[in-house]
């Protein structure tokens, strides 16, 4: 394989996770569009929910390795050299990462959205 085609890793993804696929591509990008709305409207980030989102991402990662074993046909004892040990960190650092987004982008709007109503 002299290129990589985005078509294939598609047809890929699709065969391992169904419908399941579009669903998690909505959140990728609204998630990603929703944070970085809240970043320029709130000029910065909050410490004290980032921390919080944080805490909420390591959750997400463990939920990543779940759904990973799950679509796979292998487990984590069929991980042998360090390429298997890189993905599966690879996939756990993605769903810490995308979960404490989602977190943080949540929590915001529901607070801006709470403070408007007062």
């Amino acid at each position: 394989m002299k290129e990589l085609d985005p078509l294939v890793f598609l047809a890929v993804f699709q065969e391992m996770l169904g419908p399941l696929l579009w669903v998690l591509l909505i959140l990728i990008i609204g998630g990603t569009l929703a944070f970085l709305i809240l970043l320029i409207r709130e000029k910065g980030i909050v410490a004290r929910r980032l921390v919080r989102s944080e805490l909420a991402g390591l959750a997400g990662g463990v939920l990543a390795l779940i759904l990973m074993a799950k679509v796979s046909s292998s487990g984590f004892t069929d991980a042998g050299g360090p390429a298997d040990w890189f993905l599966i960190a690879l996939v756990f650092g993605l769903g810490l990462i995308g979960t404490a987004i989602l977190a943080y982008a949540a929590a915001g709007w529901n607070n801006m959205l709470r403070h408007n109503k007062s």
